[in-house]
């Protein structure tokens, strides 16, 4: 089962993957940065896909054109699950159409509680005594998908949003391949990633 990693930054989720053994196969970046460097150092073959050809970051960007062409490029290099570690670019529906159920993403809650981009800071802000990283499945509406795992983080009285961010970055660098691994096996003997799924934890607030 072909495995590509999504990345936009550092790398350090992806080295997360490499390091617990699982095998990638392509690893695609919106942007030049790090993650890139981590592919090729792992042999995996790595591809900048760049935003900058579709308007960038600017209100220009034509989302639907750069979901396409990302889903042309995985469909043609026999991706059977993809792995979004910090990839920065919401998706559109072409790219779920390609690959229904099997797109994983990590975020820095225990969702449902405090999607978007700020999950962290707006546990702080709501005064959450947990919270902790959840691995789902994406689909169109961000952090709506199923929810594969959690791991709970208890919040401590003089986290900041550093503090805090980098004590869930520590769980998902466990959590993340564990359930990556889970869903490639899964998909390996014909049952749906979606089959490995664990309740969901309560939230506090």
């Amino acid at each position: 089962m072909t495995l590509a990693v999504l990345v936009s930054g550092s790398g350090t989720i992806l080295e997360a993957i490499l390091e617990a053994g699982i095998i990638v196969d392509l690893v695609v970046a919106d942007r030049p940065c790090r993650g890139l460097e981590v592919g090729v150092a792992a042999g995996a073959a790595s591809i900048l896909l760049d935003r900058a050809e579709h308007g960038g970051f600017s209100a220009e960007f034509d989302r639907t054109a750069y979901t396409d062409d990302l889903a042309t490029l995985l469909v043609d290099r026999g991706v059977g699950l993809v792995a979004m570690a910090g990839f920065g670019t919401v998706l559109g529906q072409p790219m779920h159409d390609a690959f229904p159920g099997r797109i994983l993403n990590t975020h820095p809650a225990l969702l449902p509680a405090f999607p978007g981009w700020h999950g962290v800071a707006d546990a702080l802000a709501a005064g959450a005594s947990v919270t902790g990283c959840t691995v789902h499945l994406a689909t169109l509406e961000m952090d709506a998908g199923p929810i594969l795992a959690q791991v709970s983080v208890p919040v401590l009285e003089d986290d900041t949003v550093d503090t805090l961010h980098e004590r869930i970055k520590s769980v998902e660098r466990t959590l993340y391949p564990t359930t990556i691994a889970a869903s490639l096996a899964a998909l390996a003997v014909g049952e749906p990633v979606e089959s490995i799924a664990t309740p969901p934890m309560p939230h506090h607030r």
